[in-house]
């Protein structure tokens, strides 16, 4: 047994040195190529779980934070849109500059994108639940919120750029990455839901006051009844309203927590899963050049650029729209949850749509979807039943707008690399400069719909409003948003990676990739000779 046991040892000290012919050898290599390739379910999901924090504060401020800083902070309008003009722009300036620092960060034994999300998490759970607290304070109070919420936007991109580039970075198959994204997608969703649920719920069980406004008050008039009813008989109920929104605050920052602990111990960060073993590093500016010189990635993120402003336009004023132009005060909390939850249900739907038919064609599909609910929604009586009908209907199109930009950026990343295969390490950049121009419009958008509302004559803790208003809150949930969306869809006829080039692409990378590891390996195996 001995002797047994010796034999054994010579012969796998043998093939460790390369002596055994190939023959004998070659069986394992693709057992070990697949088990490093395949991403199993649980990865799948503690990935996706990443995403959740991003969307569910997201989806409480998109929602919530207009009527926040109205009605309980009782900011002026004006006021009101420098914050969310300054927040946004803030937050998409950030997005390249973490991109860049990202690019410059090493590689540790946790890898170079996870140590950014592990140390930003608790301090944006604390800028965040700042955003939901009102200072007790006569003056200063546009400056509290202004600046703790650019800081939560910039930790916040601390965490979402560089989760956002961990998609190249998990697996170097394509088919891969589709279906870890779509996993993704699923649970983003689904925190836009968690996010509309506990803000929405908790919120909507504290009645927030309002004041009448009779025709025969002068808006100056209104005004001071306002002050004078907020030091006397609706004082109560509005501290019950902003301890409502400290509540929620607190159970979203628990979930934040929870998701990047979930995120970071789930999650093995693979540095050569997206770098070709021939390739040589790229300075940063002179890969940002290479990047914005890119045909397809232009065109995907113009297109994007017109179709998330338009849901964003529609995110943002939709709680006003609800509130005031339908008259659903109480209901627009449930109404935004049909929006969310149909759109989580859908989400498998349309990553089966876009394997079927190929992703330009959901994304014509998917999009175009919402156009005429928007349409139904204001040109109809307000009616609580069509009103749930058309929430769901264009929840359907809101998942086909979360789950295609991220499906589809993996695609432009891989012609990049075939046009430059010498340059690599910018996945970042790519992530980074797409958000950065969402946001950046995202916050244009918002500061200009919450200025028409200052110029309509919006009345603060009003229970009515004046129908310039309605007016305006109409064109700001639909005909803008559609104008954008048929917009963005032209621009997508540009797009030049349909199923073709994506089958193209996706065989001459692998080509590429299966050529570098054979000269790889034909030099170890000379090294092993020798040796």
């Amino acid at each position: 047994m001995a002797g047994g046991g010796g034999a054994e040892r010579v012969r796998v000290g043998a093939a460790a040195a390369g002596l055994l012919p190939p023959s004998c050898r070659q069986p394992r290599q693709p057992r070990r190529r697949e088990s490093r390739e395949r991403l199993s379910v649980c990865s799948k999901l503690c990935y996706a779980v990443g995403g959740a924090p991003y969307q569910t504060t997201g989806c409480a401020l998109g929602f919530f934070l207009q009527i926040y800083l109205l009605d309980v902070a009782q900011l002026d309008p004006f006021y009101a849109s420098i914050i969310l003009f300054v927040g946004r722009a803030w937050d998409a300036i950030t997005d390249p500059m973490v991109g860049f620092f990202i690019s410059k960060t090493p590689w540790t034994r946790f890898g170079r994108l996870m140590p950014w999300i592990i140390f930003s998490t608790p301090f944006a759970v604390i800028s965040y639940f700042l955003i939901w607290f009102v200072p007790d304070i006569s003056r200063g109070q546009v400056m509290w919120y202004l600046i703790f919420y650019c800081i939560f936007q910039t930790l916040v991109t601390c965490f979402h750029v560089p989760y956002s580039a961990l998609t190249m970075f998990i697996s170097r198959e394509q088919s891969e990455r589709d279906s870890a994204t779509a996993y993704r997608m699923t649970v983003e969703v689904l925190g836009t839901v968690l996010g509309t649920a506990i803000q929405g719920q908790i919120v909507g069980k504290a009645v927030t006051p309002c004041i009448e406004n009779p025709p025969f008050l002068s808006e100056t008039n209104f005004s001071a009844t306002i002050r004078n009813v907020n030091m006397t008989h609706y004082s109560g109920s509005l501290a019950d309203t902003r301890n409502a929104y400290m509540v929620a605050a607190g159970v979203i920052g628990g979930l934040y927590i929870l998701c990047a602990v979930i995120l970071s111990v789930g999650v093995r960060e693979k540095r050569e899963s997206s770098e070709l073993q021939s390739d040589e590093p790229v300075s940063f500016f002179r890969g940002l050049k290479l990047v914005m010189n890119h045909g397809a990635y232009i065109k995907l993120i113009t297109g994007f650029l017109f179709t998330s402003l338009a849901f964003m336009l529609l995110e943002g004023n939709f709680a006003l729209f609800c509130t005031y132009t339908l008259g659903f005060r109480n209901e627009f909390q449930n109404i935004l949850l049909a929006i969310m939850l149909s759109a989580t249900l859908t989400i498998p739907f349309w990553q089966w749509f876009l394997t079927r038919f190929g992703k330009k064609t959901a994304v014509y599909v998917g999009i175009s979807s919402a156009v005429p609910f928007l349409i139904l929604v204001v040109v109809l009586d307000s009616n609580l039943v069509v009103t749930y009908i058309v929430a769901v209907a264009a929840g359907i199109s809101v998942a086909a707008a979360f789950l295609l930009p991220w499906s589809m950026l993996p695609d432009v990343i891989d012609d990049f690399k075939l046009q430059h295969p010498e340059s690599r390490g910018h996945e970042a950049i790519f992530f980074s400069f797409y958000v950065f121009f969402t946001k950046f419009t995202s916050g244009v958008s918002l500061g200009i719909s919450t200025l028409s509302l200052d110029f309509a004559g919006y009345q603060t803790r009003g229970c009515s409003q004046p129908s310039e208003v309605n007016v305006t809150l109409k064109l700001l949930v639909s005909a803008v948003p559609v104008g954008l969306i048929l917009l963005g869809l032209l621009l997508f006829k540009l797009y030049p990676i349909d199923e073709d080039k994506r089958k193209e692409n996706k065989k001459a990378l692998q080509d590429l990739r299966e050529e570098s590891n054979s000269s790889s390996e034909s030099d170890s195996t000379e090294l092993a000779n020798i040796v």
